[in-house]
């Protein structure tokens, strides 16, 4: 009798767990339906990517499901972006410092090396700006231009310079390629590397004049120059600074916040984005949410080959060789690309990666 009984309080405590198991089983499922199907909340990390994501394929871009062709603006997502951007930063203040945040003779750390500081010129100082250099501004369309050899021969030229506001990077040249990049110039951003990369670290008076006549063409833009990131290049921009002012260049200087790239890469971190840390394009494309109501991304291409396996110079204006996976990296560009083009698709951005269609 006592075996009979414990079987069956047994029995039943197995029928119980399968009971129970089920009906947990069923909520997972009916929880996992409404994450799929439900609208009433959009959630942004949805649409990024992880980084354990392949993206690669014998050493050439995957296929991506990637078209302009009646490519249409999402506007409620381009707004849901923008909000949970302002989340983490504020663009308007944080795209540079400003002349009240410090004075002549002030010690600060730099962003990514907190062991080492930089003192405050009196040349840099009298170089910050007085307000943001983006204070209230507003533009119907933006192009983001990135540097990236799949502009050759693309003819997008026309098109970029048809936008209210072009963000350039780390101070390309455009006039011999102007068909297919342009040479509207609004925001260009200028990495200290280059003064030694572009300019020979002005090392002979022939450099100076290059890059002096290289800034002379920008007339009113902003000249942004990231220069607390990190201890190098600290003298390449004090020598720019002394040329702008020398030259009374009318170039207006922008130079970053300190909080800004690590602001940009949590935003990216908590909608699943897992970067190291954020590439200019990147960064260009995050602060320009803030000022933009469409976004156009040309010259966005991390990978040595095109869908057609013919090769792609990594800048479309010089020889440079990248190892474009190295973990030594700081930046994952290939994860930056397809989260861009998840969005691209989406319709928060549009991001063109062949020819341009001519008008």
């Amino acid at each position: 009798m006592r075996s009979i009984r414990k079987r069956w309080t047994i029995c039943t405590i197995s029928i119980l767990l399968i009971f129970y198991k089920t009906k947990e089983i069923a909520r997972t499922e009916e929880h996992q339906e409404t994450q799929l199907t439900g609208e009433t909340e959009l959630s942004l990390s949805r649409l990024m990517v992880n980084s354990s994501y392949k993206i690669l394929h014998k050493g050439r871009a995957s296929v991506f499901q990637h078209t302009v062709e009646g490519w249409k603006i999402n506007t409620s997502l381009v707004l849901e972006i923008r909000k949970d951007i302002l989340r983490f930063l504020d663009a308007e203040r944080d795209v540079s410092v400003v002349r009240s945040s410090f004075k002549p003779g002030d010690v600060i750390h730099y962003v990514l090396d907190k062991r080492r500081t930089l003192n405050i010129s009196n040349n840099l100082h009298s170089l910050l700006p007085e307000i943001s250099p983006m204070k209230g501004r507003r533009f119907k369309t933006c192009a983001v231009v990135g540097n990236s050899g799949i502009l050759l021969d693309s003819q997008c030229g026309r098109e970029i310079d048809s936008h209210d506001f072009v963000i350039r990077c780390n101070l390309a040249p455009v006039v011999e390629f102007a068909a297919d990049v342009g040479t509207k110039s609004d925001f260009i951003t200028m990495n200290p590397s280059v003064v030694q990369r572009a300019f020979g670290g002005f090392q002979n008076e022939s450099d100076r004049e290059k890059f002096v006549h290289r800034l002379s063409m920008l007339n009113d833009s902003v000249l942004w120059i990231p220069a607390f990131m990190v201890k190098g290049g600290e003298k390449h921009v004090e020598w720019v600074n002394s040329l702008i002012l020398k030259n009374k260049l009318k170039v207006r200087t922008a130079y970053p916040s300190l909080r800004l790239i690590h602001a940009v890469r949590g935003y990216w971190l908590t909608n699943k984005v897992h970067i190291k840390r954020p590439s200019t394009g990147l960064l260009m494309y995050t602060l320009s949410t803030r000022f933009c109501d469409e976004i156009h991304l040309y010259g966005f291409w991390p990978f040595p080959e095109d869908f057609s396996g013919k090769a792609v110079k990594y800048h479309y204006y010089d020889d440079l060789k990248y190892r474009y996976f190295s973990n030594a990296s700081p930046h994952r560009m290939p994860l930056e690309f397809k989260t861009l083009n998840v969005l691209h698709n989406k319709g928060a951005l549009k991001l063109t990666t062949g020819k341009c269609v001519q008008q």
